[in-house]
């Protein structure tokens, strides 16, 4: 058996953690680290370890993601500029397998090294 994540344990309640959002299918959190001053995980309660394994009956699970993003923003006083980020393996920079969305504000983003 795969041990949890920490977001699956959260979940659980076995590890306290202050939500910022939540509904029947997913739930948000202040990020640990931020990287901006204002940094929201949004994370689906099904556990999908990578986007790449998001399957077809995932869909509207993905839709309801990229729909609540815009929601949690606003309620965190990001508004309408904010940087919606997705890190898919390892060589990408994903640490916690347990897919989540990254919600990035109330900072100017200028052109980084990719050129968003």
């Amino acid at each position: 058996m795969t041990e949890k994540s920490i977001f699956s344990r959260i979940i659980d309640g076995e590890i306290p953690s202050e939500i910022v959002y939540q509904d029947e299918l997913c739930f948000a959190i202040k990020d640990i680290a931020p990287k901006a001053p204002t940094h929201l995980l949004l994370i689906p309660k099904k556990p999908i370890p990578r986007l790449i394994d998001a399957e077809a009956d995932d869909q509207a699970l993905l839709g309801h993601l990229m729909a609540t993003a815009g929601k949690v923003a606003q309620a965190a006083g990001i508004g309408d500029a904010f940087r919606l980020i997705v890190n898919n393996g390892a060589g990408a920079g994903q640490t916690v397998f347990h897919l989540h969305l990254h919600i990035l504000g109330n900072m100017i983003m200028g052109e980084d090294s990719l050129g968003f």
